[in-house]
């Protein structure tokens, strides 16, 4: 991924916290030379100095067939992003997009059936924690379970670089930067508010 350098984030923790909060990403892999995506959930291990992105997908879908022969697969998260109106500086210049952005290289390979219930369990604890009556894996029947599991496949992916790119208008003058976030709080859209939100946070960090 290309990143300017005022843009580029490299705090590990800062990181790993981002995509955990926005987990549902893009996995990409190759086929004789052709992309293959597929969008879902992901869970995260870390383990010591190791970290670990996991997932599973339907049997029939042909892409965990490419994991073998693939020395790294790409997994994207992203998170709100905002058109940024040039009118909204102080001096001619053309539009541009506030985003964040990680992506996430390694090796992926296939979870053992064990693996897999454990990553399971481990997904709906997470996303069923604040439910009312909660789905949990051990209070669902056997039967619905092993057939599930049979339609299925599991993987993790041992993670071997990280790019994250955080493009918040950190480049832009103080006058800029403060309308900007005034004018994106304006704008009324969930993702326009978030980005203000994060450029609120991060001013100090500016260039």
């Amino acid at each position: 991924m290309y990143i300017p350098k005022c843009f580029k984030v490299t705090n590990v923790d800062e990181i790993w916290n981002f995509v955990q909060k926005n987990s549902f990403g893009t996995i990409i892999t190759t086929e004789q030379g052709k992309p293959i995506a597929t969008h879902m959930p992901f869970g995260f291990t870390k383990k010591g100095d190791d970290f670990y992105i996991s997932g599973h997908m339907a049997y029939g879908n042909p892409q965990w067939r490419t994991f073998e022969a693939c020395n790294d697969v790409l997994v994207m998260f992203q998170g709100p992003d905002a058109y940024i109106s040039s009118s909204w500086y102080g001096h001619e210049e053309v539009p541009t997009w506030n985003y964040q952005a990680v992506h996430v290289y390694g090796k992926a390979s296939i979870l053992e059936k064990n693996e897999l219930i454990e990553e399971l369990t481990k997904m709906m604890e997470h996303y069923e924690q604040n439910r009312e009556h909660p789905v949990l894996w051990d209070k669902l029947s056997p039967e619905l379970l092993e057939s599930e599991l049979k339609g299925i496949v599991g993987f993790k992916i041992k993670v071997k670089e990280i790019q994250a790119a955080y493009k918040l208008s950190q480049n832009r003058s103080e006058t800029d930067y403060i309308n900007i976030i005034e004018k994106l709080q304006n704008e009324g859209s969930p993702n326009s508010k978030q980005i203000a939100e994060l450029m609120n946070k991060g001013s100090k960090n500016r260039i």
